[in-house]
């Protein structure tokens, strides 16, 4: 293709474009933003995609250059400026033919507000307000930062509520009394300069650095005890060993105390995945995965280039090391601009032999294994339907962990519900739930769903503490999920979401309607119509059914035990046990009539053989008049 298959206009842009750094924008034939790019000097590098392409022997540049009709160029006053803008407007344009982040992951992140008492909580949103933000955690896995909180606030005593400290208030909250808060607000409580030495301890044991902070704890412990304060020696005691148990079970991952992150990357057609580690003083403290499309023809080298200036351009923190798998062009202008984020030195380097190696080695396995779960996932139905729901409800990350409520009752039946759960778009059975309503009278569907709510989340609540608490136990009610689906309309929505509010649960709630099959969500005044071969409509339909079904099967279970059990329910001193191996051992309630005194003892004792004995002889069966009690 030479100059000529372009408009006249063109070839005068191309005399006017600068010789500074910065970045040009490529468009098609409709404006729309189709690649970006920088260079060192705009003007030798915008005028190779209108000259002669014959030499160019990649095929993904010739079929960019053919579908090129104008460009933009915006000067820059360094290299550096010029790849911070780069990044920014591929993130906003998503050209087709740059490599950007398949999704728009909302990380979690741990947050020490920037305030005279600073609070923690977690965010996903990092913003310049001179907080401290510490992560990223596992975007689908906000569980982990909820528990990391936690537990700083019992070693630390932090607020985590949004009152405005003034130190006036006549009494503090519950916090203070059950240990997670120094009570600042009070004129009695933390002084600011105490409450700042929590601060300052909360960001070095968020940081990594907890054998540090263990040895300024063990030299003010000793200082106290020396001071004969000993109940502040007793309190830093107890601090420092629920530090040491907490940093017993971390995991070291390398001999030294650095900082620093480890990226590799693993590649398949469209789609290449970036295994992040995230080591934080020797130790591993966290790591994730990160799906980029527009990789086709591109090498690992380029590939990894783009990910590191996008990723790091929003990142809260920039270590002191940055390992990577392949050699980057860019790679002295890349670990310019990080040591300007980070404000010191950053090394982005290859390590070709030892321990470092072996990291990027791992960060390697790693990212080709999850590629090729994540290609055989999103080929599926099922990862067509998570992505389109995430669109449709403006989720923050995609829907990975569904959970699914309905209740049913019958005519003078016991009123049920059930919990079933999807992971990928796929029912995960072992997590599911059956809930008998107990509390709540009648059919009442608000009341019942209600119940069966609080029920579950009343359990989450106490796994999770004995979990803060270390105690051995299987995880089954602690794992919430990202998205709640009730098998109602916006009366059963409401219902539901008065229980997440009391038991200050965030995850969103929708409720899927039957007859209309309408998607009804909190914040939309008219339901969401989804066509009928929508991907999310038949996912969340196949959510509801199964749901439907399970409540459906428990009922029928139980109308079935009912009738089976119908007489020994009445008598005192026969439980569910004796009931189950009375009905193994003689098939039914009919030859436990005929047996013997001695033969039903056999099952439940002398005692209570006669005395169930005594009970069918005066209650018969009207139904089989010919049978005998021996």
């Amino acid at each position: 293709m030479g100059t000529s298959a372009h408009p006249p206009n063109l070839e005068e842009k191309l005399q006017l474009v600068p010789t500074r750094p910065g970045v040009y924008l490529m468009k098609d034939a409709t404006g729309r933003v189709i690649y970006v790019g920088k260079a060192s000097v705009l003007r030798n590098r915008v005028r190779q995609y209108f000259q002669d392409s014959g030499h160019l022997e990649s095929p993904r540049i010739r079929h960019l250059m053919s579908k090129i009709a104008d460009f933009e160029v915006i000067a820059c006053e360094n290299e550096v400026e010029a790849l911070i803008l780069e990044t920014n407007l591929i993130k906003e344009h998503r050209p087709p033919y740059n490599v950007r982040m398949a999704d728009d992951k909302a990380f979690p992140y741990v947050k020490l507000t920037h305030e005279a008492y600073p609070k923690i909580l977690m965010t996903r949103k990092v913003v310049r307000d001179k907080a401290q933000y510490f992560g990223p955690y596992p975007y689908h896995e906000p569980k982990l930062v909820t528990r990391t909180i936690r537990t700083i606030r019992k070693l630390f005593k932090l607020r985590s509520c949004n009152i405005e400290i003034t130190r006036d208030l006549p009494r503090p909250c519950l916090d203070y009394y059950i240990g997670l808060c120094t009570a600042p607000c009070v004129a009695w409580g933390a002084a600011p300069e105490q409450y700042a030495a929590q601060v300052r301890q909360a960001a070095m044991f968020l940081e990594g650095k907890q054998e540090s902070l263990l040895d300024e704890l063990r030299a003010e412990m000793t200082r106290a005890a020396e001071a004969q304060q000993f109940e502040r020696a007793a309190q830093l005691r107890d601090q420092i060993q629920a530090m040491d148990a907490i940093t017993a079970h971390q995991r070291t991952a390398s001999v030294g105390l650095e900082d620093r992150d480890v990226a590799a990357v693993a590649q398949a057609g469209e789609l290449a995945c970036v295994q992040m580690f995230y080591i934080r003083a020797g130790r591993l403290q966290g790591q994730e995965h990160f799906m980029l499309e527009g990789t086709r023809g591109l090498g690992r080298p380029e590939v990894l280039g783009e990910f590191v200036k996008q990723y790091y351009q929003e990142a809260p923190h920039v270590p002191r090391e940055v390992l990577l798998q392949e050699p980057l062009d860019d790679a002295v202008l890349i670990a310019q601009w990080l040591s300007q984020k980070r404000g010191g030195a950053v090394e982005v380097a290859v390590p070709q032999r030892g321990e470092r190696q072996r990291l990027v080695e791992m960060a390697a396995e790693n990212a080709a294994l999850y590629l090729s779960q994540e290609r055989a996932r999103v080929s599926g139905l099922e990862g067509a339907g998570i992505t389109e729901l995430q669109e449709i409800l403006g989720l923050d990350h995609a829907p990975f962990r569904i959970e699914a409520y309905d209740v049913s009752n019958f005519q003078a039946g016991e009123t049920v519900g059930s919990l079933v759960v999807f992971e990928r778009g796929r029912p995960l059975k072992r997590d599911y739930r059956r809930f008998k309503i107990k509390a709540t009278e009648g059919p009442n569907d608000y009341a019942s769903l209600q119940e069966m709510l609080q029920r579950r989340f009343a359990q989450a609540r106490q796994e999770q503490d004995q979990l803060d608490r270390d105690e051995a136990g299987p995880v089954k009610w602690s794992i919430l999920p990202d998205l709640i689906v009730i098998d109602g309309g916006k009366g059963q929505l409401s219902a539901a979401r008065e229980v997440l509010f009391e038991y200050n649960v965030t995850v969103p709630a929708i409720a899927l309607a039957k007859k209309q099959e309408l998607i009804v969500t909190p914040d939309s005044v008219d339901p969401i119509a989804l066509p009928q071969d929508s991907h999310a409509l038949r996912l969340l339909q196949r959510v509801r059914d199964e749901a439907h079904r399970f409540a459906n099967a428990y009922h029928q279970k139980l109308r079935e035990r009912r009738v089976v059990y119908s007489v020994l329910e009445d008598i005192k001193g026969i439980g569910d046990k004796r009931k189950r191996d009375l009905i193994r051992r003689f098939g039914s309630v009919r030859h436990v009539r005929e047996a013997t005194v001695e033969q039903i003892a056999e099952v439940v004792g002398p005692k209570m053989a006669q005395k169930l004995v005594d009970y069918l002889h005066e209650h018969p069966d009207v139904r089989f008049k010919d049978q005998a009690i021996r």
